[in-house]
């Protein structure tokens, strides 16, 4: 029988893993896998059990959580040699990647995607010394998944980054950001954030990078320049609808190298897969085909 590790989050989605944790364990064992389990128990604890569970030569890791466990999971597992595939039951806040994939939040039927073996790889971002795989980001609206409480998150989900964001909109002001790949510069102007994406589904938009796609090694940047309040909240609308591209205040482009850096003198912090992840200057790359993922 093969061995499967559970990672798992034991406070996302309302503490729901640690509730059905006995059902995950019988799904996992009617879908051929012996797995054992390891309740996370703080910042970095599912990295360094990722990395202990691919040195132990488990053939499956499942990550169970929001998409920040999934996030210390893939960094745990990125770069070894031999990496197992990776399972996904998601049970955070947004869920951007199992969203974008189409795995279901019902945990039976996750499980059932593990069950079918349906297995995709995909591609990661290597963002200096971290991987990200779903989102990373620069500006002050990126500080939001972290400066809401976990508790609240807990207690009002999505809703707790809606308010956050409106706390915030008045304080937005603008850097100075210089974007090149490896051929010529991109941009190089004031800006209130910049995203690069892998997949399509980025903080609950479903269509923020429309063009997107997680096997094509490719990422998806896209820019909002310098805006005041109403354009951002006009932009925000647009994003809902996967209009934004198209307009005037919005760079939008794909590329598989990326080098940003800014002369405003600030301290522009990097937001990987909802977790803190460095300053600027970074350099960005994409690894075509780095994970193999249960799809369904």
């Amino acid at each position: 029988m093969k061995k499967a590790r559970l990672i798992y989050n034991p406070s996302s989605g309302r503490e729901i893993v640690r509730r059905r944790l006995p059902d995950i364990l019988d799904l996992m064992e009617t879908a051929g896998y012996e797995t054992s389990c390891h309740a996370t128990k703080g910042p970095e604890d599912a990295t360094k059990e990722a990395a202990r569970a691919v040195s132990r030569g488990y053939d499956l890791i499942i990550a169970a959580g929001g998409d920040g466990t999934i996030y210390e999971v893939v960094n745990g597992m990125a770069g070894q040699k031999a990496r197992p595939a990776l399972g996904i039951i998601p049970c955070g806040t947004t869920n951007d990647l199992a969203r974008a994939i189409g795995i279901p939040k019902s945990i039976s039927r996750s499980c059932d995607v593990i069950k079918r073996g349906k297995k995709k790889r995909i591609d990661l971002g290597k963002i200096n010394n971290r991987y990200f795989i779903n989102i990373a980001g620069g500006g002050y609206l990126t500080n939001l998944t972290y400066e809401v409480p976990s508790k609240l998150k807990t207690m009002m989900g999505q809703l707790a980054y809606y308010m956050k964001g409106l706390e915030k909109l008045p304080s937005l002001h603008p850097i100075r950001v210089k974007m090149e790949n490896r051929k010529e510069v991109l941009l190089d102007e004031e800006i209130m954030i910049f995203l690069i994406a892998n997949s399509r589904s980025v903080g609950g938009f479903e269509k923020l990078a429309p063009q997107a796609d997680l096997s094509d090694g490719k990422l998806d940047v896209i820019v909002v320049k310098k805006a005041n309040i109403a354009e951002i909240i006009r932009l925000a609308t647009l994003a809902m609808r996967g209009d934004h591209i198209k307009d005037p205040l919005i760079a939008y482009f794909q590329t598989d190298y990326l080098k940003a850096t800014t002369s405003s003198g600030e301290q522009v912090q990097l937001n990987l897969d909802g977790e803190l992840g460095g300053q600027l200057p970074c350099v960005v790359e994409a690894l075509p085909g780095h994970i193999e993922l249960f799809v369904p």
